[in-house]
């Protein structure tokens, strides 16, 4: 079939996106789902940190690409061997497909499925099979996902199943943002209500962490970022303190006020010197966890002895540490309960056609989650 989608051509054009392109809207070719796969119409896909950092060139991806990871959708077509899902079921896309046989798979950690770690450094779907084609040539798959599209093949272990009454909307947030977000807290590092902690970046992923903290029963929040909108929109959301990251007192400030650091600190921005703040504002026998994936070149430097003599944690989280079979519905309850108000992360909606400009918002820190609409 003919769809139409958002190509990347190439990593590191230079912004302003509105005026660069390097997402170019084109028709191109979906050939039908295989074995173990989904075609699906995409609803709705957020715009992400992680689309843009292909975009900047600071996270490697073999192009040309159909980007986009974080999308919800209608199943119009099943491949043969899929029978848990019918025409017309809404779905979340997930951008780690988990194969259910290896290692980690089967540890209950498939986050980190080492196939599907594969597949999408390769820009294939789990099947080792690339579905999309331009004049006959193939393009890669972005995270077995490819949501900036009308239609999207998937594997069937990409997706999980929704309530049809979730506003599609709102259900592609529970795809990325959330499903990190909130499993950084509750699945890294489980926090016990009564904890203290601070959030490191406040964009899609480190607002549902302080949604989260703030569900879990945190009796401190301390939301850190560089945008006074954003900190403005984390007091509104439940954090009890906002410090300006650029202040270069601000890790001094921020262990005054809680009596020598946090006991958990999360870095979401993505950045080498953002964790090195969270790692500076976790007190003692605390732990600090990053989900935020800076480039491949950023380093930490850690004072090894700190580890020891202070019982420091410091963790990775990768996707929330989420088997998202089981979470995204259980968070799905949570927003519906009002305990995770994620609709209110939304900047607004986008057609297609105005992908760069988002983008362009995106980069500039102006918008926390936009949604392109199909």
């Amino acid at each position: 079939m003919r769809i139409r989608a958002a190509v990347l051509e190439t990593m590191g054009t230079p912004s302003p996106y509105a005026e660069s392109r390097p997402l170019r809207v084109q028709a191109v070719a979906l050939d039908p789902p295989g074995p173990g796969e989904v075609l699906v119409r995409i609803a709705a896909a957020g715009l992400c940190h992680s689309d843009l950092s292909v975009i900047e060139g600071n996270r490697p991806r073999p192009m040309p690409m159909v980007l986009g990871h974080e999308a919800a959708a209608v199943v119009e077509e099943v491949g043969p061997g899929v029978v848990d899902l019918v025409r017309g079921d809404h779905v979340v896309c997930v951008f780690v497909p988990s194969c259910g046989g290896c290692v980690p798979c089967a540890e209950g950690r498939p986050a980190l499925c080492e196939p599907g770690a594969a597949a999408n450094g390769a820009g294939v779907l789990l099947s080792g099979a690339r579905r999309l084609h331009r004049d006959g040539e193939p393009l890669h798959h972005h995270l077995g996902v490819s949501a900036f599209a009308e239609h999207a093949v998937v594997s069937r272990r990409s997706l999980v199943k929704i309530d049809p009454e979730l506003p599609l909307e709102e259900a592609a947030l529970f795809g990325c943002a959330v499903l990190t977000g909130v499993g950084a807290v509750v699945n890294t590092a489980r926090v016990p209500a009564g904890s203290s902690v601070a959030i490191v970046g406040l964009g899609g992923v480190g607002l549902c962490s302080l949604l989260a903290a703030v569900a879990a029963g945190a009796r401190e929040v301390v939301a850190v970022d560089i945008a006074p909108e954003k900190l403005a929109l984390a007091q509104a959301l439940g954090a009890t303190a906002a410090f300006d990251a650029r202040d270069p007192d601000t890790a001094e400030q921020i262990r005054s006020v809680t009596a020598g650091g946090v006991e958990y600190a999360f870095e979401l921005a993505g950045t080498g010197k953002a964790l090195e703040l969270a790692w500076r504002i976790t007190r003692r026998g605390g732990t600090t966890v990053t989900a935020g994936l800076p480039p491949p070149s950023a380093a930490l430097p850690v004072p090894v002895v700190s580890l020891v003599g202070e019982e420091r944690t410091l963790k990775g989280s990768y996707i929330g540490t989420a088997v998202p079979m089981r979470d995204i519905p259980r968070y799905i309850q949570l927003y519906r309960r009002g305990r995770l108000p994620v609709d209110r992360l939304m900047s607004g909606t986008l057609r297609l056609e105005e992908i760069n400009a988002g983008f362009d918002r995106l980069q500039r820190g102006e918008a926390i989650r936009q949604v392109v609409v199909f």
